[in-house]
């Protein structure tokens, strides 16, 4: 008997089930963390604050 091939999340490790976090890859917890860690800086990314100038 053939199983169809299980998805797993490369964020989480764990078996993907619905049919559109297969079409994404990603699973929908792991896709919000992404999306956060997109728009945050990193530890060690410099930081500048410019003054408007009147």
């Amino acid at each position: 008997m053939n199983q169809p091939k299980t998805i797993i999340c490369p964020g989480c490790n764990r078996a993907l089930r619905s049919k559109k976090s297969i079409a994404k890859g990603i699973g929908p917890v792991c896709e919000r963390k992404l999306e956060n860690l997109e728009n945050e800086p990193d530890d060690d990314q410099l930081k500048m604050e410019l003054k408007d100038r009147e």
